[in-house]
């Protein structure tokens, strides 16, 4: 089974930046779509970046120009650097794997980021 912990969580005022981390274990990593998901307060899980083991590449509609997505298939940990934070950004995020970008089979238990105005 492929095991994900994330790090990173926090509290940030808006403008600032947070990264977080996701450390993948229990299959061959570089085999795996890799992804960030959140989830924030009365809303549904939205996709934030993911990467293919091919290296495409996809952020959702929030996310594109203020964050980025990288993988290190060495060490098996998939990151996620935020910049420009908003408090619409709140929420979740959880580290995700599987097949596809949309089709994720595995999930971290998530990390909290919370943004002040």
């Amino acid at each position: 089974q492929v095991q994900l912990v994330e790090t990173g969580g926090g509290l940030v005022q808006a403008g600032g930046s947070l990264r977080l981390s996701c450390a993948a274990s229990g299959r061959t990593f570089s085999s795996y779509a890799m992804g960030w998901f959140r989830q924030a307060p009365g809303k549904e899980r939205e996709l934030v970046a993911a990467m293919t083991s091919g290296g495409t590449i996809s952020y959702g509609y929030s996310a594109k120009g203020r964050f980025t997505i990288s993988r290190d298939n060495d060490k098996n940990t998939v990151n996620l650097q935020m910049n420009s934070l908003k408090p619409e950004d709140t929420g979740v995020y959880y580290c995700a794997a599987g097949i596809a970008t949309m089709r994720m089979n595995y999930w971290g238990k998530g990390t909290l980021v919370t943004v002040s105005s």
